[in-house]
Formats: structure tokens, C-alpha cells, sequence
């Protein structure tokens, strides 16, 4: 019975997406716990072939199949949000100097690079021209804004943009709701680290208190007591987000490993529940996923 109500419930997934609905779509499936769809999380965009926090890298996400792209937002001197990881733009331009000490019309002067450091014509995009670049095409995730939820709130409305992006950070319950009070239906998900003390407590004040629709866990090993209760978690309608961007995050059954052993490494947090990979190999992952079934959707 199980099988049939799958197959009937993919089936109308697939006429929902040959209706040019595919946003839709996703966030239904995200929303509904659906443990055979796994959702890909490009990380910073497709960085390997465009500048990371890039428009190109949006695109060229939007373009391989990610389901969500996640970016980085930095304030800047007049008050604005801009793409971009780090606290300055050293490392991923032609300039030098901390973003909070230059606006948005200064920081356009300079240009992207690629991650082999060659200069791209890509410019510094803004949170605004990011989200213009994803509407009705890819879902998101804003990192580096927990401080910034409140801050961020008209620049996401304004984008009409509130039902498709997941907010993320380590506050308390009371704290979150208290910065979420201007939203009415973003996707917030707290971040634990479930190998630490007092992990425990507070993935059970947001399942009791919160009710999440998914949980970004990470683990630098993959051998303690506490890694099981990632079931329940999982139990509780939530979706399990593990990043597999590096060792330290994943027990490490990282991307690089999943290169040459895709089985320990993807197929490791597959069988620990996770339904959410962030990862820096969107394509390679896709088509993993799609020989393991857990693609379905011919998008």
C-alpha cells in the first residue's frame, strides 16, 4: 500500500512540475517530509564553474537541478546587504578592506574571482539582485544573517520572496520567535552541533516548542551515543540537513570522499537520515541521488 501511494503521489508531483510549477513544488515536498525526495543544497552556489556568492553561481545552480542555493550576507556602510562569506573582500575580489567600511556603489567597482583566482566580470551582487536572480526558480538559504533577521525582513517581502527562503542560526527558542515577529510564513531551522554538550536540550526545546520543518545537524565523528538520536529528530516530522562540505561538519563523509567512495561518504548520511545535503558537488550529488532512486522528479 505503501509503494502505490508513492507512485500515486509522485505522479501528481510530476503533473504539478509539467505545469511550470517547480518552486511550488519543492516547497511542497519540503514541507510534506517526504523521506524519498532528497533535497540538494548548493553551497555559496555552483562555485566551481563561477564565482562563489556570485549571480552566475545562482545560475548556473538554478541550471544543474539544485533544489536551494545557499548565500552569505555581509552588511555594508550604508546600512544594505551584499553576497559575500568572509568579513572582507580580500580573498574573493580585486580590492581589499572590511565590507562594513564600504556601501553598495563602492563595493560595485570591484570585480569576483574565480575560485582559481582568476578575475571574473561578475560584480558584488546585493542581497535584493540575489533574490531577483532566484524568484520562482530555486529555493534559498541565508547564512550569516542570524543577526540580521529583523534587518533582512523588508528586503525579503519586497522580493516576495517570504514563502521560499529558510532563515538558520543558533538562538533560543524565545530568542528567534522574538526576531521572526515581523514574518508570517518564513522557514526558520536551528543549528546544532549534536556532538556537543547540551545538544540534547535544545533540539528538544525547538521539537516541543518550535516545530521545525527541518534541523541543520553537524558531528566532527561518526561514532558517539548522542548521533542516534538523530532519529528522532527525524521521527518528529523534521527534516535532517547535514552539510558535507568538509570532515569536520559530517564525521567525515565529506564531498571530497564521495568523489572516488560516494557510497561511504553521501550514502553514509543518507542511511543517517538526512533528507537535506548542503554540498559543494551539486551535480555530482544529483546524479548520485538519481541512480539511487531518490530523484524521481524529472524536472
Amino acid at each position: 500500500m505503501k509503494k502505490y501511494y508513492l507512485l500515486f503521489y509522485l505522479i501528481l508531483l510530476n503533473l504539478t512540475v509539467t505545469a511550470n510549477n517547480r518552486i511550488e513544488t519543492l516547497l511542497s515536498i519540503l514541507k510534506s517530509n517526504e523521506p524519498d525526495y532528497i533535497f540538494v543544497v548548493a553551497h555559496r552556489g555552483d562555485w566551481r564553474h563561477a564565482p562563489e556568492n556570485s549571480i552566475a553561481a545562482i545560475k548556473s545552480a538554478i541550471s544543474i537541478g539544485a533544489d536551494m542555493v545557499e548565500i552569505d550576507i555581509q552588511k555594508t556602510k550604508d546600512g544594505d546587504f551584499v553576497l559575500m562569506h568572509d568579513n572582507s573582500i580580500d580573498r574573493t575580489t580585486n580590492g581589499k578592506g572590511y565590507i562594513n567600511n564600504y556601501t553598495v556603489k563602492e563595493l560595485k567597482n570591484f570585480k569576483l574571482r574565480y575560485n582559481s583566482g582568476e578575475l571574473s566580470k561578475e560584480t558584488i551582487p546585493t542581497l535584493k539582485e540575489a533574490l531577483s536572480a532566484c524568484k520562482g526558480k530555486i529555493l534559498v538559504n541565508i547564512d550569516k544573517g542570524e543577526n540580521y533577521l529583523s534587518d533582512i525582513e523588508p528586503i525579503i517581502k519586497e522580493a516576495g520572496m517570504e514563502n521560499y527562503i529558510i532563515l538558520k542560526g543558533r538562538g533560543s527558542v524565545n530568542d528567534v520567535k522574538k526576531k521572526l515577529s515581523l514574518y508570517k510564513n518564513i522557514i526558520y531551522m536551528p543549528i546544532v552541533d549534536l556532538d556537543t554538550s547540551g545538544a540534547i536540550p535544545y533540539i528538544d526545546s525547538f521539537l516541543k516548542d518550535f516545530q521545525p520543518i527541518a534541523m541543520e545537524i553537524g558531528f566532527k565523528t561518526d561514532d558517539f551515543e548522542q548521533l542516534s538520536y538523530i532519529d528522532k529528530i527525524a521521527e518528529s516530522n523534521c527534516r535532517i540537513w547535514i552539510n558535507t562540505l568538509w570532515e569536520s561538519l559530517c564525521g567525515g563523509h565529506d564531498d571530497e570522499k564521495a568523489v572516488n567512495d560516494p557510497d561511504n561518504s553521501w550514502g553514509w548520511v543518507l542511511k543517517n537520515k538526512a533528507t537535506i545535503i548542503q554540498t559543494d558537488r551539486p551535480q555530482e550529488l544529483i546524479t548520485y541521488l538519481k541512480q539511487k532512486g531518490l530523484r524521481k522528479i524529472d524536472w
